[in-house]
């Protein structure tokens, strides 16, 4: 029989890949709800310093002996069943419990799930919606893949009406969720270590469609988003459309935007003006979330013009479009996006800053990503002035041998691009150093450690007092 989290309540439990995004948050949720919680990763960063700040011990390196007198394992997909300490735990019968499983067993019981899916824009909308829970005094519990100044980090622990959780889609970790708002961005490649192809990618969606409960549950999707709207279309529920063409049912109009491209719009629900929208982040694909989160809001019955006041306040989540540093008189962001359709998003709100010249530096994740979506992420720089790019980082794949980040560089020339390769973080930032000027925008790109190479930067300040490495 499958462990379940309820029955080792207040017990020990250790996570293995505790480092990540969605295992560091919920570590820090199950240390809220009184479990004894330790963890492990291979790596050191920000995430596991932060874990060990607020009292949960983490070791560096995997190894058997880190499970101490654990009742419980958690483990992420990036982790196999070769690691030492889950080696371990089988050994020693301790029960195991995969991530995504564990963040649908601490669902049960709530009264609205509110589950946020998509290819891009799901840790920037599970954000956006629960700020404005959480402002509008509803308590929520919540986890997301991001930190936010609003929960004072990446999790809440709330009471026990609505859960709102960031839901990905990599390896069918979604499907372990029970949603009773399902919400889907959008469809596109990604992840196609796991998936055969788009169209598997879009049965994966139906799936966690039909999660939902056929009575009373709601799906909610871009209705400009062919195989988003397919899947709102076959769900059998109750559905809302939102975006920005006439068909949806709740929609953005009287659009404009201010030289920065932050968005003024009317949102509409059936024809009907709903508020007035001023958001605070710039780009389209920022009105598309914002109406995401518009639409979860009309669903729950929230108070409209307040939703609309507190989307304005909304800054956005750590890691997405975020400015980290002035050095030099370069302004330094750093952005979590990883494909291509995310860089040229991002790179076109860039462009519209005040800049010289803009500067993208691109650490390619996954083998697999980086040979499957080779031709897109070719063209997805066009808004650049220089593109920097380091070496892969391998995450949970192990090395296949026939990609190399020198790959990329020749074809992005072709391209249009003015590539060059810095294999290491320090010759990124040696390069950046030698050759920026004041005014320039440098923006960090990937969803690996490349924020480290931001740290570094702040860390080292201006080049007067700069040494190398």
């Amino acid at each position: 029989m499958a462990a379940h989290i309820k029955e080792h309540a207040g017990e020990k439990v250790v996570f293995v890949g505790i480092g990540g995004s969605s295992m560091s948050g919920l570590a820090g949720l199950m240390q809220h709800m009184g479990y004894q919680v330790s963890g492990s990763d291979r790596t050191r960063s920000h995430k596991t310093d932060h874990l060990t700040e607020s009292g949960i011990p983490v070791r560096i390196g995997h190894a058997a002996e880190n499970i101490g007198d654990a009742r419980l394992l958690v483990y992420s997909a990036a982790i196999g069943t070769d690691n030492p300490e889950r080696q371990e735990a089988a050994r020693r019968g301790i029960p195991q419990i995969e991530r995504s499983v564990l963040l649908g067993q601490l669902m049960e019981g709530y009264g609205q799930t509110i589950a946020v899916s998509g290819t891009h824009g799901k840790t920037t909308t599970t954000a956006m919606i629960s700020q404005v829970f959480v402002e509008c005094g509803m308590k929520p519990t919540v986890h997301i893949g991001g930190e936010l100044d609003a929960l004072k980090g990446s999790t809440l622990a709330g009471e026990k009406e609505y859960f709102i959780v960031e839901a990905c889609e990599f390896a069918g970790s979604f499907w372990h969720l029970h949603p009773t708002i399902a919400v889907i961005l959008n469809i596109d490649e990604d992840h196609l270590d796991f998936f055969k192809d788009i169209d598997d990618i879009e049965a994966a969606f139906h799936k966690f469609a039909a999660l939902t409960p056929k009575e009373g549950g709601w799906c909610v999707g871009c209705g400009d988003d062919a195989r988003a709207r397919r899947v709102l279309e076959q769900s059998g529920r109750r559905t809302r459309s939102y975006g920005l063409s006439p068909h949806n049912e709740l929609r953005a109009e009287s659009i404009s935007y201010d030289e920065l491209g932050k968005a003024h719009f009317t949102a509409t629900l059936f024809g009907h003006p709903l508020c007035e929208v001023d958001l605070s982040v710039p780009g389209e694909h920022n009105v598309l979330d914002a109406l995401a989160a518009l639409a979860v809001a009309s669903i729950c019955q929230l108070p409209m013009q307040e939703v609309a006041r507190i989307l304005g306040r909304f800054t956005g989540a750590k890691r997405r479009f975020e400015l980290t540093s002035v050095t030099d008189g370069v302004r330094v962001y750093h952005d979590y996006g990883h494909n291509p359709t995310e860089f040229k998003n991002v790179l076109s709100i860039a462009k519209l800053q005040p800049h010289k010249r803009l500067w993208a530096v691109w650490q390619p994740h996954t083998y697999s990503r980086t040979k499957k979506l080779f031709d897109k992420f070719l063209d997805a720089f066009h808004d650049a002035d220089k593109v920097v790019v380091t070496d892969i980082c391998a995450a949970r794949e192990k090395d296949p041998g026939d990609i190399r980040s020198s790959m990329l560089i020749e074809p992005l020339r072709q391209h249009g691009a003015d590539a060059v390769l810095t294999p290491t973080f320090d010759d990124a930032e040696a390069y950046l150093r030698a050759h920026w000027q004041p005014g320039d925008l440098v923006i960090t790109l990937g969803c690996g450690d490349i924020d480290l190479l931001n740290e570094q930067i702040l860390e080292h300040g201006d080049s007067a007092g700069y040494r190398g490495n």
